[in-house]
């Protein structure tokens, strides 16, 4: 254990679904005669995989067997799926919660970046946060005396730092928050999607300084997020999770490809149950899927055939001015380019209460071979928004033209591959 960071052995998390704690007088008796007996807890027998798109299971694993060694300075990126156990996981590192089963050594500090911003005081100035969010992060207060002006420069607050943090922008929450952790001192960080919030200069400036934080300090680094190229950037090595178990581990990019092409077709149609629908009192989203020019949601998608995007939805009362957005991204995080049906909707704008289906058609030779993410948002342009951010997934596995010919590259360059009309002129 002497070079290693932290191990973990045949690590499980079992939850009830429900109600917090066993829900029966039953259940808690059978839990305490058994750990009486130094038996298993009775319950734990009848866990299933953590599979969110199926329900009736009382109690799921939402991690299960995960072993796991990681050396001091590591940096080790966690991907998969929203439900693949990747927030348990680090919620488990962190002592947040305790594991079913399993044992996990760790050699050092912990801190976690699981939540930036906690312990934040809003009638509080953004300098005596600092030293309040310092110290529920567990530095004293020399130390945060001795980096306040570090700190201050990192989050670009100087100006606004006497100012009670009720008044900043919520980018500007966060800045000074992650300042704060950034410059915790510990032997092993832990840090969860940070980084979706916050503008790009910011962002940069996370991925910089996490980076300072293993390769100069030393300091072990285990980093979750969605945005592949900011995991790509800075673990060298990363590990999948999928149902509560390890799919792959390995080296970043072999890693990040197997997590893209193991993603099935069904992938493209996200479809919400009654009771589980988002939204609120004005509008219900029901499904959002991405089709083939025959609206087929089993066949491979290629760069040749129109693709469809449709988004359905009720309205449950009358909106007007509503503005349905269609955001296509890489899976590094690249915006290939977003649209809305705000030009096509009725002369008036009003759209009365209803069930809708908004289509999107993107038209063939445009996308490339890849794998993309579509971001999809309600709302009232220069007003309110009403859903933000309901994502689908899809895969372009076949280039049907290529107007390059043949290259040495496996596809052609960029995030798109439109058709475009040449013209080749004799001068002489």
């Amino acid at each position: 254990m002497s070079n290693l960071a932290l191990r973990m052995d045949a690590v499980s998390k079992l939850y009830r679904l429900g109600e917090v704690g066993t829900g029966t007088i039953a259940h808690d008796l059978n839990r305490w005669w058994a750990k009486m007996r130094g038996k298993e807890d009775p319950n734990s027998a009848v866990g299933v995989v953590n599979d969110r798109s199926k329900a009736g299971d009382e109690f799921v694993w939402a991690l299960n067997d995960i072993d796991l060694e990681l050396k001091q300075g590591e940096i080790l990126g966690i991907i998969g799926r929203n439900g693949a156990g990747k927030s348990t996981l680090l919620k488990l590192l962190s002592r947040v919660t305790a594991p079913t089963k399993g044992t996990i050594h760790v050699n050092g500090k912990i801190a976690s970046l699981l939540e930036v911003g906690t312990g934040f005081h809003p009638e509080l100035t953004g300098r005596e946060n600092i030293y309040l969010n310092g110290t529920i992060l567990g530095m004293s207060k020399r130390e945060i005396s001795s980096k306040f002006d570090e700190i201050v420069e990192f989050s670009g607050c100087e100006k606004y730092i006497d100012t009670p943090v009720k008044r900043y922008s919520s980018g500007m929450h966060v800045r000074l928050a992650f300042a704060v952790a950034a410059h915790l001192e510990p032997d092993i960080l832990i840090v969860d999607e940070v980084l979706a919030v916050g503008d790009a200069e910011f962002q940069a400036k996370c991925l910089g300084k996490m980076k300072d934080v293993s390769l100069n300090s030393g300091r072990t680094v285990l980093f979750v997020s969605h945005n592949m190229g900011a995991v790509k950037s800075l673990c060298p090595t990363s590990l999948l999770l999928d149902k509560g178990g390890v799919a792959k581990q390995g080296v970043t990019s072999e890693v990040i490809d197997f997590y893209l092409d193991s993603g099935s077709e069904s992938d493209r149609r996200v479809r919400w149950e009654k009771g589980s629908k988002p939204g609120n009192h004005e509008l219900e989203l029901n499904s959002i899927s991405v089709l083939d020019e025959k609206d087929r949601i089993d066949s491979l998608l290629a760069t040749g055939g129109e693709i469809r995007v449709e988004i359905d939805y009720t309205l449950l009362n009358d909106v007007k001015n509503l503005r349905v957005v269609a955001t296509i991204k890489s899976v590094d995080g690249t915006d290939v380019f977003s649209t809305s049906d705000y030009l096509f909707q009725t002369e008036n704008g009003l759209r009365e209460a209803g069930h809708y289906k908004s289509i999107c058609h993107i038209p063939e030779n445009l996308m490339t071979i890849g794998s993309y993410v579509i971001s999809v948002d309600f709302e009232i342009p220069m007003e309110r928004p009403i859903l933000l951010d309901q994502r689908v997934s899809f895969h372009i596995s076949e280039l049907s033209v290529n107007q390059l010919g043949r290259t040495m590259a496996s596809k052609p360059l960029g995030v798109v591959h439109p058709m475009l009309d040449w013209d080749i002129v004799k001068v002489s």
